[in-house]
């Protein structure tokens, strides 16, 4: 094999299992140079860490927690490892304790942050809500870091002087939550590549945590489990809930293992029942939720954390007996500022509050057909993180049951399905208390099919904090061919999404599509599909859209199949262009794809040209933030037959493209020439309809400078056609054609109304532009907006060096949304705004402009652009003290500036919210301004939605709502 993560590397000695845990990680190994029994037997590593101070101490776990020192907090001798003088962070323990007193300085539940698509996991966001003057990380570098140390700790411990016996030159099993996507699997790879691993490959936690038991019982596991009996493997971590069902089987040898069912990603661990907990003492020392800054509630988060652990923890019995629930822990809150002593807050947590909530919140009795609460939106964002929105761990393993009951039947073939053992792997399962509860609970559940008498079986898991890096060794074990294997294979089928053919095309809502890699494919399988035939368009924009399913059987490599709604989940698009031949022109080319199940885990694509040696890799968009843009695909609200639609094309060319006789249309007419042939209004006009309407103007694009009033009515209609800026596949394409024009400018820059419609146009495609595309724009634009005296540079050649009222307006629109732009540019933004709104009366786009730059919940960009809450606090003063009367246009600026999100990072204070209700209750509308500003679960109406945007939004383009997905 040729991967660079190959993990047959000859003459290694060690076997290495790490877990790259949330909250702790820790590594296992075998060391193979050994004879007998000894060279089966796996030990753990002792991690040389930070403890305190100038302290290094060896700890069994590594704490899955990065501290970033201040300038002068700590001497630089005090965090000095052995093998690292010079590091400017660090890890571990200390890192622990030191963040719980300085939280603004503390980078935690990383892994968390690789799952969260609402923000570019690659960009320095860590510590989320951190200071300007904090150091950030990206959690890919987080990551990164962390398994730098273990490997670095190895090296120092196990390898000193030895080349050979270095972490990175033996083979290393690697775990991730068994439902962690393929974008989380990839930014892993990444991190474990950065970290400096060459041979390593991914493995799912909790078969981990199976292979651990099977570890202890390879000798009398086949005495103790029977044919077609059932293990369900519960894994609560501190981040992530994963479930996984494992089969007894009879194979030709005797009985083996088979791993059938995998639950979704579940964002629910310890971490939320920290939460809890911390929630429950701010009302019973403050009042009510909400009501501490930042700093004291992350100091409040880490000591119910603490004392969870103490009160909650492995000293308690764990084969039965009696539990005392009288034991306490003190919590303090320290006051702020000049109340240190005065506004300091004592409470109590006692072992009986702990299980209460964490039981009855976390763990409830529910029936078996109890689904879980809500929709599959997320629910409260602390720390910026999109937790599920039910945070009953029993209703999601009931829901997940019952969802692979038909397929743990058909696998099995037991009419009675119900868990014969049950194995607890996760901090969050230690306690006894929740193991019974869960016992009992399945017990409940299936006692009408098991028998009166029945009660499932738990495995022991003695060590749950190294169980899983204990499974990673013994698995690495096992791929060198000795111990007890569990066949797993792919738990997911996968498949590209096709053109329906003509006896499907009626069922709506369907998706057609072709198996690439059917479920139980074991890694390391490649292959080229021949059949069916594919073609693609090249040197144009093309979209392969990747789906996923857990619950079908039987789909064979290759086959044409058809996906109902819930069957399959959409993973994110692949976009691209082929290129393809000197001329660059578009052709169909009929192609082959290729699909590699590697060695590490991860899903990799090829399209390969059947006319050409070309071979293209597709590549996932690790970059997406999430579910931002669409909920579902563009849906029109009417039906457009074709010849309407090319009618419309062709009434475009004649307005822009010259002939013998010159143009036909002139621009002016042109918008009621295609409302004619559309028959219908303009803001009436489907989503791809309009995006077709843009390809044609691209292309029309030389026209645009015959007059000025071309090129007005171009740039207008194709804003139009493009707005948002994303919510079609190929919307990044035209974004790209688009910006070609940027640096060229206008063709009759002298013209206002052009000039007008050229800062329109990029207000409305602003959604589709770069990061790096905003921020150049904002460096070109931003001198012409800037007090001559306070300029740094000039405007770019291309545009005008000043603007008049009504341009100058529009240009801070344009800007303003700019969402991807840095929080400072925008903090810079609004201060030009709200001096200029100070001098008179605020206009509408005045205030629009300053809610969509302050506003808690962006639009489309990444959450960690959003400005600091103190930011938008002084935002708000100053627009309450203006003179003008309550309206409107007010009303929805201070509500984008104050919804709440559950991020307390982003919210702002328990005062400044109720200072805006008092203002927003007097309005004619006002019990809905102050719904949308106090309920982060609300559902936008369309309005409310297109007001957000600036202008109506195209028909069919349906968006999530951030309030609920972020």
């Amino acid at each position: 094999m040729n991967h660079s993560t190959d993990p047959e590397v000859p003459e290694i000695r060690f076997i290495i299992g790490i877990d790259l845990g949330t909250t702790n990680s820790a590594v296992a190994y075998i060391d193979r140079s050994r004879e007998g029994a000894e060279g089966r037997k796996i030990a753990f590593l002792r991690i040389p860490q930070i403890t305190a101070p100038g302290e290094v101490g060896k700890r069994p776990i590594l704490p899955s927690f990065l501290y970033l020192p201040g300038p002068y907090e700590l001497p630089s001798e005090s965090i000095t490892l052995p093998w690292s003088p010079e590091r400017d962070y660090v890890v571990g323990e200390f890192a622990r304790e030191q963040g719980a007193m300085v939280p603004g300085r503390l980078v935690s539940s990383a892994k968390s942050w690789l799952c969260h698509a609402g923000v570019d996991r690659t960009a320095p966001i860590l510590p989320w809500g951190a200071g300007a003057d904090v150091k950030r990380i990206s959690p890919v570098e987080a990551s990164c870091c962390y398994l730098r140390h273990m490997r670095e700790a190895w090296n120092a411990v196990m390898a000193p002087g030895r080349e050979d016996l270095r972490m990175e030159e033996q083979v290393v099993i690697l775990t991730v939550p068994a439902s962690f996507d393929e974008v989380a699997r990839e930014l892993t790879v990444s991190a474990a590549r950065d970290a400096g691993l060459k041979h390593f490959i991914l493995l799912e936690e909790p078969l981990a945590a199976f292979y651990c038991w099977l570890s202890r019982h390879e000798e009398d596991w086949q005495t103790t489990m029977l044919h077609g009996q059932l293990i369900l493997v519960c894994d609560v971590g501190g981040g992530t809930t994963d479930f996984t069902v494992v089969a007894a089987r009879q194979g030709e040898g005797g009985l083996c293992f088979d791993r059938l069912a995998v639950g979704d990603h579940l964002m629910l661990g310890g971490d939320n029942m920290d939460l809890s907990l911390a929630r429950h003492l701010e009302v019973q020392l403050f009042g009510r939720p909400g009501q501490i800054e930042s700093k004291r509630w992350h100091q409040l988060w880490h000591q119910c954390r603490k004392a969870k652990e103490v009160l909650l923890g492995s000293d308690i019995p764990s084969h039965g007996g009696v539990v005392s629930h009288n034991a306490a822990v003190d919590i303090t809150v320290m006051g702020t500022g000049g109340k240190l002593i005065g506004d300091t807050r004592k409470g109590t947590l006692t072992q009986s509050q702990v299980e209460e909530i964490i039981l009855e919140g976390f763990f409830p009795a529910v029936s078996l057909e109890e689904a879980p609460h809500g929709s599959r939106r997320t629910g409260l964002t602390e720390w910026g993180l999109p937790y599920v929105q039910d945070p009953a761990v029993t209703r999601h393993l009931a829901f997940f049951w019952q969802r692979f009951r038909s397929l743990l039947q058909a696998e099995t073939g037991r009419d009675s399905i119900y868990p014969d053992f049950l194995l607890f792997n996760g901090g969050a399962l230690t306690p006894l208390s929740i193991r019974k509860r869960i016992l009992s609970l399945v017990k409940d559940w299936f006692s009408h099919e098991a028998g009166e008498d029945w009660y499932p079986t738990e495995l022991e898991n003695p060590r749950p904090e190294l169980a899983v890096a204990v499974g990673a060794a013994y698995y690495g074990m096992v791929r060198m061919g000795e111990g007890v294997r569990v066949g797993a294979g792919s738990p997911r089928a996968y498949y590209v999404e096709v053109a329906a053919p003509e006896e499907l095309a009626m069922e709506e809502t369907k998706r057609t599509a072709v198996c690439l890699v059917p479920r139980g494919t074991e890694e390391g399988f490649e292959t080229e599909l021949r059949q069916p035939s594919f073609q693609v368009l090249a040197n144009q924009p093309v979209v392969f859209q990747l789906l996923s399913s857990s619950t079908r059987l039987g789909d064979s490599l290759g086959s044409v199949v058809s996906l109902s709604q819930g069957e399959a989940t959409a993973l994110p698009p692949i976009r691209t262009v082929l290129r393809y031949g000197k001329r660059g022109t578009a052709q169909a080319l009929p192609v082959q794809i290729a699909t590699r199940l590697t060695e590490v885990g991860t899903l990799e694509l090829w399209c390969h040209s059947l006319q050409s040696p070309h071979r293209w890799q597709l590549q996932f968009d690790i970059r997406q933030e999430g579910d931002r843009q669409t909920d579902s695909p563009l849906l029109p609200d009417d039906t457009l037959d074709a010849d309407s639609i090319e009618a419309a094309q062709d009434r475009i060319r004649t307005v822009f493209q010259k002939t013998e006789a010159g143009t036909v249309l002139s621009p002016e007419k042109l918008m009621k020439e295609l409302m004619g042939v559309l028959d219908m209004g303009k803001d009436k006009w489907p989503t791809p309809v309009i995006r077709k309407l843009a390809d044609t103007l691209i292309e029309c694009r030389p026209g645009a400078s015959f007059t000025h009033r071309h090129e007005a009515r171009w740039l207008n209609l194709l804003g139009f056609c493009v707005r948002p800026g994303f919510g079609d596949p190929v919307d990044a394409w035209r974004i790209k054609e688009l910006w070609k024009i940027f640096p060229v400018g206008l063709s009759f820059p002298r013209q206002p109304q052009v000039r007008l419609e050229w800062w329109i146009l990029w207000r409305r495609a602003a959604g589709g532009l770069s990061a790096g595309q905003q921020m150049h724009l904002f460096q070109q634009v931003f001198p012409i907006i800037q007090s001559a005296d306070k300029r740094k540079r000039k405007p770019a050649k291309q545009l005008a060096k000043t603007a008049g009222p009504q341009e100058e307006t529009e240009i801070f629109m344009t800007l303003a949304s700019m969402e991807r732009l840095p929080a400072r540019h925008k903090v810079e933004l609004g201060r030009i705004l709200l001096q200029k709104v100070q001098k008179g009366k605020p206009r509408p786009q005045e205030l629009w402009a300053i809610s969509r730059l302050g506003a808690r919940i962006p639009f489309y960009g990444p959450l960690d652009q959003v400005i600091p809450r103190e930011e938008t606090s002084t935002w708000i003063e100053i627009l309450l003290s203006l003179s003008a009367e309550p309206n409107e246009a007010m009303a929805s600026s201070l509500v984008q500036l104050g919804r709440m999100t559950g991020d307390r990072e982003r919210d702002l204070s328990r005062q400044d919210l109720d200072r805006l209700v008092h203002w927003l209750e007097i309005l004619p509308r006002g019990a809905r301004f102050v719904e949308i500003l106090t309920n982060p679960d609300i559902t936008l109406m369309n309005q409310e939605r297109e007001w957000i945007f600036g202008e109506t939004l195209p028909a069919g383009l349906i968006l999530s709502d951030r309030s609920a997905v972020h």
